[in-house]
């Protein structure tokens, strides 16, 4: 549970815990959705197009304010000329105006309360008029004179440019939908080619990337990241781009009504960008911590949990607790500050929206007094402010979106830029797996997992086809960094290793791997039926074949007693015992037809019966191929051709079982320790 690095642990790797660049990630993401651009540059022009719209509805509800307040106040130049036309006119004739018949008693009525409300009428500041006598006299004046000078509604006016308005709002719904439904399609679509991308990445990474990271991180990058980029990116991006260009809509609206009010709803309003300025500074460091130590979680939890026996049997439980706790407050202290300062945007962002509405109020009250706007120009504004200021505040919002996806991207994008095995373009043997004669020669190979420390310093040695070749020495002399070199899972410092006489340096890795069979110390089920874990890989096997190679294998008896035989999914197989599970990779091993055999600790894991059975199944499966053991059990490989003693790197001594404890050297010791009391 407590590996540390080096090769075949769970190693940290690199420190990841320092603040990321928040705007290089987003660049970078932007720059992957290459093959997105089209949607978006259509979703962008849906999105203006619908900011367009939205932001010239204000402009009519303007003009129908204005036509509204047109209808409900006294038209100073009709009373003028009304009363021009009637001073013109004989007094004391009725006269027709405009087709209305004024009287002369109606005619003298109407001049004295004209004369009366004069002043009003020449006021240049409306706050001088007094608009109760402007309108006293008018309902006192005859009703022939009343009906040219009473305001008037055009119906058909305000009728027209409600539809308008109604049409805009419309099509600016319709447009906004479809931008919403692009961007939803882009953003899933990007998470999927990330996990596709992710998922051809992790075949061709190197062993010793995995040697150098822990599985849980690992794991926390190809789900728990890509997870966090596509819903920060669903909920951030198209909302950025929706509402950005709303607020640039508004902004050239704004100027171009009224430019001293543009600037008053402005200025109010840029508080909150110096404000998320502050806070993005601040918070970024957090999210960046909190997927890190997600990461150790699922790191510490799959290490407890995948030795969870050895956990309880060392009473280790308290430990691993405590470790558990202190990633935990952790995980919590960087998620409540990220929280918590990404949280302030919000009542920020609405304090700073209604200090607009007031301010514009204020400032637009003071420019309607003195005439130089009108009403409706303030009711507009108020529309503006709230076109400007609340997609600023769900900018912010989706900014603080952002801020995780672009902690869990930069996490995604390590995983994906990581150095792949070298490229094996150009190379191919042309090797036929049918017609493999079995030679394999080592010839003064060294390999070191870092570059300043060899661990295979000068390994030679010549297998002939068909030969039982036994690998032994002690732990750490470079048994299995062998077999992991032959496999081509890493490439070799200098040396060669040839097949049939052909260098694997010229194969590539999968006519490499299709010469082999291997049976790891390390079991592996997956969910699935017995049989499919027996027949891995090979559809065309059939039930029968399957049961002979597990009679010979000693399995033959176990798949008997299952519930479905073969057909009994794992889990339903009971407590399948260590043993059992190696005698199932075991019989794996036996269905793959290969020209070459290599057991590394194939038989650790069963009984002294069961081994035995196994021994003689494998002395028949070696029968015409060339085999490697490697054993730390050396009574297991008395009967092979060739033995091979390493320690430290190096070939110290060859032979069979009888001259090597003939020689009474390394190999002599070694086999006696195993029975020295």
């Amino acid at each position: 549970m407590f590996n540390g690095g080096g090769p075949g642990g769970r190693g940290r790797g690199k420190d990841s815990t320092k603040a990321k660049n928040f705007s290089g990630s987003i660049k970078r993401m932007i720059s992957e959705m290459k093959g997105f651009y089209l949607a978006i540059i259509i979703a962008i022009i849906m999105s203006l197009g619908g900011s367009i719209l939205s932001v010239i509805t204000p402009d009519k509800l303007a003009d129908i304010t204005d036509e509204i307040t047109g209808g409900l106040m006294i038209d100073r130049g009709r009373v003028e000329k009304v009363s021009a036309e009637i001073m013109t006119s004989d007094m004391s004739q009725d006269s027709k105006i405009d087709g209305v018949t004024v009287s002369a008693e109606d005619k003298v009525v109407f001049m004295q309360k004209v004369q009366e409300i004069a002043q009003d009428l020449d006021a240049e500041n409306p706050a001088d008029i007094d608009a109760s006598k402007i309108y006293g006299a008018v309902d006192e004046m005859p009703e022939s004179v009343k009906t040219l000078i009473e305001p008037k509604m055009d119906y058909d006016a305000i009728k027209h440019l409600a539809i308008v308005m109604g049409i805009l709002l419309a099509l600016s719904a319709i447009m906004e939908f479809v931008e919403g439904w692009i961007m939803a399609r882009v953003t899933a679509g990007f998470a999927r080619n990330l996990r596709n991308r992710i998922s051809h990445k992790i075949n061709k990474l190197p062993l010793r990337y995995f040697d150098k990271h822990q599985i849980g991180d690992v794991l926390s990058r190809i789900t728990n990241d890509v997870d966090s980029v596509a819903s920060s990116l669903d909920n951030s991006f198209g909302t950025i781009i929706g509402e950005g260009s709303l607020m640039i809509g508004a902004t050239v609206m704004m100027f171009w009504t009224n430019w001293i009010l543009a600037l008053v709803a402005i200025i109010s309003s840029l508080l909150g960008f110096i404000f998320v300025a502050i806070i993005l500074s601040k918070s970024q460091k957090y999210f960046t911590d909190r997927q890190v130590e997600l990461g150790n979680i699922n790191s510490h939890i799959e290490e407890v949990y995948s030795g969870l026996a050895v956990v309880k049997a060392y009473d280790g439980k308290a430990t691993a607790d405590r470790k558990f706790d202190k990633i935990n407050r952790k995980i919590h202290t960087a998620n409540q500050k990220s929280q918590f300062l990404s949280g302030m945007m919000h009542p920020f962002m609405a304090f700073v929206g209604n200090f607009g509405y007031v301010a514009v109020c204020v400032s637009g009250a003071l420019l309607t007094m003195n005439g130089y706007i009108s009403f409706g120009v303030i009711v507009a504004f108020i529309s503006y402010v709230r076109l400007f200021s609340s997609p600023l505040s769900r900018i912010a919002q989706a900014i603080g979106s952002l801020q995780p996806a672009a902690a869990s991207s930069e996490r995604v994008f390590e995983f994906i830029d990581e150095e792949e095995m070298s490229s094996e373009r150009g190379l191919g043997a042309d090797i036929d797996k049918d017609n493999v004669k079995g030679d394999i020669e080592f010839d003064h190979v060294k390999f070191g997992y870092n570059d300043d420390k060899l661990i295979i310093k000068d390994f030679s040695a010549k297998v002939k086809a068909g030969q039982k070749i036994a690998i032994v020495g002690p732990t750490g002399a470079g048994k299995t960094t062998m077999v992991n070199l032959l496999m081509k899972f890493y490439d070799i410092n200098s040396g060669d290793i040839r097949i049939d006489g052909k260098s694997t340096k010229e194969m590539t890795r999968a006519e490499i791997h299709s010469l082999f069979t291997m049976v790891l110390q390390d079991t592996w089920m997956f969910s699935g039926t017995v049989r499919d874990n027996i027949a891995y890989n090979h559809t065309s096997i059939t039930d029968k074949e399957i049961m002979k190679i597990c009679d010979t294998v000693g399995l033959g008896h176990f798949i008997k007693t299952l519930p479905n035989g073969l057909k009994t999914d794992v889990d339903e197989g009971g407590a399948i015992s260590a043993g059992q599970k190696q005698l199932i990779t075991i019989a794996r091993g036996m269905v793959e037809d290969a020209p070459f055999l290599i057991l590394d600790e194939a038989t650790s894991n069963v009984d002294t019966r069961t081994e035995e059975l196994v021994q003689k199944a494998m002395d028949k499966l070696m029968e015409g191929r060339t085999s490697f053991i490697i054993a730390h059990r050396l009574s297991t490989i008395k009967n092979a051709d060739l033995i091979l003693v390493m320690n430290e790197g190096n070939i110290i001594e060859t032979g069979n079982h009888e001259e090597l404890m003939a020689k009474g050297g390394f190999y002599a010791d070694l086999y006696n320790s195993q029975f020295a009391l």
